[in-house]
């Protein structure tokens, strides 16, 4: 079937089951409270992944032939999505939620997804044996907390993930990985689909059952696909396009270390606050973070098509944006949402 038709059907079955997770999330229990770090104004309910999870795999089982790999796809991001579901409705420990991240994450590669070998040029069939299963695992773990960090503003986390599904699928047509190509372009439908409600003011959250499903879900496509290429950006390029929450979630990491805090408590520091307190409004916080994550998808496909100077210029500009936040130097940012205030 086309990309087209999966598109359409991840958009639409996203789209209907949305009103109905806001409907569930009120039953349930499962309501993002204001107040704290949080930076909404009245409950919301936080369980909208869930439109996500069914708007993908319906799509999913529409149009493509399944085999053992797609398989493991589906029972890994069912458990994460389960998981994710109990922490927005009862809460989860920390240490707990990770277990069963390992857990989603090593069922995946039960499944024979594993990376046992990886084609790099020059260098040939690069064979990593259990290396690359160790790395298999901590690879989905590392996008799952990438764009669980990430998911603090009104349609942030959906926004990047739908742009990187839109990278993705395009990498993956380069490649002649089309079953990749198919999983990322229903991703793209239902996350645009959930930003019709989530986009500001939002009117419900994905919560952590929409974040870690979409991490999880690049993490696998990007080992199923995109890793098993002959050139070093299919390595790179989930990284590259997720550049920014990656140095969110780096400089958090490093952060509550040198405060002496663990690693997995929530603080106000990230990327979005450091925005907010600038004094730029929800909207622009997102528009900003939305064009630097775009500036960082672009610099994949000028990588990509070889354009490696253009490239690298890019990024180290859009690094250096990002450092500038993180570094708390945000006088520019302030002068420019009085001007915009105006």
């Amino acid at each position: 079937m086309s990309f087209v038709w999966t598109f359409i059907i991840a958009l639409l079955v996203a789209t209907i089951a949305t009103p109905i997770s806001m409907i569930l999330g009120h039953r349930w229990g499962a309501i993002a409270i204001p107040g704290g770090r949080h930076v909404h104004k009245r409950p919301i309910p936080r369980i909208g992944g869930l439109a996500i999870y069914f708007g993908f795999w319906v799509a999913v089982i529409f149009t493509q032939k399944w085999n053992s790999s797609i398989l493991g796809l589906f029972i890994g991001s069912t458990i994460i999505v389960l998981v994710g579901l109990w922490d927005d409705i009862k809460d989860m420990r920390p240490l707990t939620k990770l277990f069963w991240q390992i857990f989603a994450a090593s069922l995946f590669v039960v499944f024979g997804a594993s990376m046992d070998q990886i084609s790099l040029p020059h260098f040939g069939e690069v064979h990593l044996g259990w290396f690359g299963i160790v790395f298999a695992v901590f690879w989905i773990i590392g996008l799952v907390n990438t764009v669980n960090i990430s998911d603090g503003l009104d349609g942030l986390a959906a926004g990047i993930c739908f742009m990187a599904a839109i990278l993705l699928f395009w990498s993956a047509l380069r490649i002649n990985q089309f079953p990749a190509a198919h999983l990322t372009i229903a991703l793209a439908g239902a996350c645009l689909a959930f930003l019709f409600f989530n986009f500001h003011p939002a009117k419900v959250f994905m919560g952590d059952t929409g974040s870690m499903f979409l991490g999880y879900i690049i993490g696998g496509i990007s080992i199923m696909g995109l890793l098993k290429t002959a050139t070093i950006l299919g390595l790179v390029f989930p990284l590259i396009v997720l550049g920014m929450p990656l140095t969110d979630l780096t400089f958090a990491i490093i952060r509550r270390k040198l405060k002496g805090h663990s690693i997995a408590s929530a603080d106000r520091g990230h990327l979005h606050h450091r925005l907010l307190d600038a004094g730029l409004s929800q909207r622009q916080a997102v528009l900003l973070l939305y064009a630097m994550s775009a500036c960082f998808g672009f610099a994949a496909v000028l990588g990509a098509i070889g354009s490696w100077i253009w490239a690298a210029v890019l990024l180290i500009a859009d690094f250096a944006l990002l450092v500038t936040i993180m570094m708390r130097r945000t006088s520019l940012l302030t002068a420019m949402s009085r001007k915009h205030s105006k």
